[in-house]
């Protein structure tokens, strides 16, 4: 969203006026979890759920593209009119869910949760098992705010409240409430300083 600010005068001499205009950039929030293969109902619903809060809030949805948590996201952004990003490890936008908007096709396998987890300003786990450890972990390591949800299984429920190493780069929040768990997202995203290791 642009919103243009009045006209400034830089040299009333000449009368030479511009106009300075403020993008706001929207949040980008990583949803993480279960693949198709071994998604629960349960985890399913969170992240339909999750999906929903985040284009409430006028946040883009990213996620790996797939089935499972990754789609119960999408579908439920989708279904509010949302907009949403899947990040693909395979080459070809084919194997995407039915509810992305924009399909970034990598081709280099799951080396893409680097660019899941760069691309994104904070993230919500829901569920999941190595793969989404894995993707937690980059973020981890660049110290983006993560939110699990408590209830949904996996390494939401194993790590929630708890930091992957010693060296206490990030605590994994845990939350049970999808309005709640967006609303932290979001605010330990706008208060994060950047600040890469």
């Amino acid at each position: 969203m642009a919103v243009p600010i009045s006209p400034i005068s830089i040299n009333p001499a000449i009368g030479l006026t511009t106009r300075i205009l403020i993008v706001h950039r929207r949040k980008q929030l990583l949803v993480i979890g279960y693949g198709r293969e071994i998604c629960t109902p349960v985890a399913y619903e969170i992240a339909y759920r999750i999906g929903r809060e985040i284009s409430r809030h006028d946040a883009i949805l990213v996620t790996g593209g797939l089935g499972g948590v990754m789609e119960g996201a999408s579908k439920g952004a989708k279904d509010v009119g949302g907009l949403v990003v899947g990040i693909l490890p395979q080459d070809e936008a084919s194997f995407g869910n039915d509810y992305l908007d924009v399909v970034i096709s990598t081709g280099i396998g799951y080396a893409r949760n680097f660019i899941t987890a760069y691309s994104c300003d904070a993230i919500v786990i829901v569920g999941g098992g190595i793969g989404t450890l894995v993707e937690a972990g980059v973020a981890y390591m660049k110290r983006k705010p993560i939110v699990s949800m408590l209830g949904s299984g996996g390494v939401a429920d194993k790590f929630a409240g708890e930091y992957l190493d010693e060296r206490r780069l990030v605590r994994l929040e845990g939350e049970t409430d999808p309005a709640k768990a967006i609303e932290k997202a979001l605010s330990l995203a706008n208060t994060r300083k950047t600040n890469s290791p």
